[in-house]
């Protein structure tokens, strides 16, 4: 038997979520938007963090956080799940009490002085991967890190780095071994900003603040090594395939938002003496995306159940990502399109949207990317076309 319904503890967890979010952080949404036009940061210093104690007080403190470490081990299924409710509100707002996959590789001095930190909020970390000439291509990264008795010397560039300009720390991926390169050859270093590295924000299309990094003679010491010596390139793929379901998740928040904008203004916004709704052009627009929003809402949660259960999502992922991104771009450009003139306008978080949702089809995997990656498992046989219902 097939059970598409969500257990009832997935039901409460979803609709407390969307009560928070729509009393708790909805309301600043007007204030982000003005703030915005002004030049100003989305939220004002401390607010986040204030939201964030708010849910803590709720019970959702650090979602994917293992108990041992104060968090709720909430699993990939119902991750997602909670992704999709905040994503319901283009304020900045992220749970507290998370870190970075891959910290907990760290050892017990590492994890005391990097993961419990930033689990509490007390350290923010980056993840720097991406170089000038290497993106999409993580295999051809250029940093290098050069042993010099105990210690390590990184010279290099990173962009694009998410929390660059803010975090206190960096697990930045390094060359230490150019025979090997990605195969055995890159390592992973905790380093914190005060030991050198610089950074410069990246001026985007959208809200998304990166940084680009500079190593210029940063010396590390050896313990600040993250996992194995060589084995870098597995712990960025594996930091990468962890999430890779919960950008569609999130999108998906968004999209189903942005469409019950669109039904309501369809209903209430007339032309020629009657609703708009009434077109069927409109009606098309907005049939067009609770199909699409409903394929992705699938896909992505059956990639995040494989997850849950240990069954290898990477294929599934890429295919939730591909389409769930593409989904989202596709229903803003519709919503943006039933309110006219208003939609392009900055009283109203369409265009905002619009801007931040085209982000998704490049980062942590571009369009291509997630082609081939798909195209090649079923070339290769890796995936069996319908292996989903096997």
């Amino acid at each position: 038997m097939i059970d598409f319904a969500l257990g009832e503890e997935h039901r409460a967890v979803k609709e407390a979520v969307r009560q928070f979010i729509t009393k708790e952080v909805m309301p600043l949404e007007d204030q982000v938007l003005l703030n915005e036009r002004n030049g100003r940061p989305a939220l004002e210093p401390g607010q986040l963090k204030d939201l964030q104690a708010k849910a803590r007080k709720y019970g959702y403190w650090g979602i994917n956080t293992p108990e041992e470490y104060g968090g709720m081990a909430a699993g990939a299924l119902m991750s997602a799940i909670i992704a999709g409710e905040a994503g319901r509100t283009f304020v900045p707002f992220r749970f507290g009490g998370s870190a970075d996959n891959i910290l907990y590789a760290g050892t017990e001095a590492q994890k005391q002085e990097y993961l419990i930190p930033t689990i509490e909020g007390d350290r923010r970390s980056c993840f720097a991967i991406t170089e000038p000439g290497a993106g999409s291509d993580a295999r051809n990264i250029r940093t290098r890190a050069v042993r010099d008795g105990d210690d390590w010397v990184i010279n290099g560039e990173k962009v694009f780095i998410t929390n660059g300009n803010e975090a206190d720390f960096v697990m930045v991926f390094a060359v230490t071994d150019p025979d090997k390169g990605a195969d055995g050859g890159v390592t992973c270093f905790l380093v914190d900003r005060a030991m050198g590295w610089e950074s410069t924000p990246i001026p985007t299309m959208g809200e998304w603040g990166p940084g680009a990094l500079s190593f210029q003679d940063v010396r590390v010491p050896n313990d600040h090594i993250l996992g194995e010596e060589g084995k870098g390139f597995e712990l960025a793929m594996q930091w990468i395939g962890n999430g890779r379901f919960m950008i569609p998740a999130g999108a998906i928040g968004a999209a189903e938002r942005m469409l019950e904008m669109a039904i309501e203004h369809a209903n209430n916004r007339h032309s020629m003496g009657q609703p708009i709704a009434n077109y069927q052009f409109i009606q098309g627009h907005i049939a067009d995306s609770a199909v699409e929003l409903e394929a992705a809402r699938w896909l992505t949660l059956h990639a995040a159940w494989q997850v849950e259960n240990g069954v290898d999502a990477r294929h599934t992922s890429s295919i939730a990502k591909l389409y769930g991104t593409n989904m989202a771009n596709r229903v803003v450009d519709r919503v943006l399109q039933i309110h006219g003139g208003m939609g392009y306008t900055k009283e109203l978080p369409l265009e905002r949207w619009y801007r931040e949702l085209r982000l998704l089809r490049i980062f942590e995997g571009t369009d291509e990317i997630q082609r081939r990656t798909i195209a090649r498992n079923l070339l290769k046989g890796h995936v069996k076309v319908g292996a989903s219902l096997a």
